[in-house]
């Protein structure tokens, strides 16, 4: 039976490979423009990658000296913005998933189910009011308001850290024995033990899996930084990309390979993370969904 079903299966392997050829070209040009010297950008037809004697690793330097463009402060806002704000969400979610997957509590089922409603409400909806409410909050160590600082971009994940962060880490701890929670309560564990010392433990391809989701939403957030944020020393990779096409261009000099290093050097982090943590990813993403 196996035997007779092995061609159908490296027809779809071959297919897959195909596929997956077809769809990582852009990212393969990408990097390839990414050690051109500019005399290679334009020429008909395009190369995926300049010769080895022509090839420019010198871009990826360029990009940190190039002038008006302070890259390096805008490699450093996002690492700081991003890791304050992931570490924020997957605690914060964390704890609320706990409480919605351990207690009974009056309007637990009403506030979940509002919670999950907020998934279908688009961003475009609230980013105004959002606005809104931090152009009004005072600082209360300044007197200023909020705008024009990372605050609007951190503070709100240490609120819950987003419906999806909490819906499938409630998702995994309904999977978990509750025999382990009164186990742990005869030892004389509180709900926090048993949160910190069996839950989270017996968690961690979930616990990944919304490391992996929270880190690119905000390395790649790029609406929020651009409305919130107007000083250049406080933008992130995602603004600074763009602020670097809009300065003025060199008429004789093409800066596409310059583009195109600084992308390589922005998604390095997050390929980096995600295969670092594929394998919690995916089980994280398999087994959160088999128990409602």
């Amino acid at each position: 039976m196996l035997a007779r079903f092995a061609p159908w299966r490296g027809a779809l392997y071959l297919t897959a490979v195909l596929l997956s050829a077809a769809f990582m070209l852009p990212f393969v040009f990408a990097v390839g423009t990414s050690f051109k010297p500019p005399s290679l950008l334009h020429v008909h037809p395009p190369l995926l990658f300049p010769p080895l004697s022509q090839a420019q690793p010198e871009n990826y330097w360029r990009v940190f000296n190039f002038p008006g463009i302070p890259f390096a402060t805008f490699y450093a806002n996002t690492l700081i913005i991003t890791l304050s704000a992931t570490l924020g969400g997957v605690l914060t979610a964390t704890a609320s998933a706990y409480g919605f997957a351990r207690f009974r509590w009056p309007g637990r089922d009403l506030f979940f189910t509002v919670l999950l409603a907020t998934l279908v409400l688009p961003e475009e909806v609230v980013i105004i009011p959002k606005f809104l409410m931090f152009h009004l909050i005072p600082d209360w160590l300044f007197g200023q308001t909020w705008i024009n600082t990372w605050r609007p971009l951190i503070i709100p994940s240490w609120f819950g850290g987003g419906a999806f962060a909490v819906f499938l880490l409630r998702q995994f701890f309904l999977q978990i024995p509750r025999d382990l929670d009164e186990a742990a309560v005869i030892d004389g564990a509180n709900s926090w033990d048993i949160l910190w010392s069996i839950i989270a433990p017996l968690s961690k391809p979930a616990l990944a899996t919304v490391a992996v989701f929270t880190f690119l939403g905000h390395w790649n957030d790029f609406i929020h930084p651009l409305i919130y944020l107007n000083s250049t020393d406080k933008f992130p990779l995602s603004v600074g990309l763009r602020w670097l096409t809009q300065q003025p261009t060199d008429p004789i000099e093409p800066r596409e390979n310059l583009l195109m290093a600084a992308s390589m050097l922005m998604i390095t982090p997050a390929i980096l993370l995600f295969f670092s943590l594929q394998r919690y990813f995916v089980r994280g993403i398999v087994m959160s969904g088999i128990k409602g």
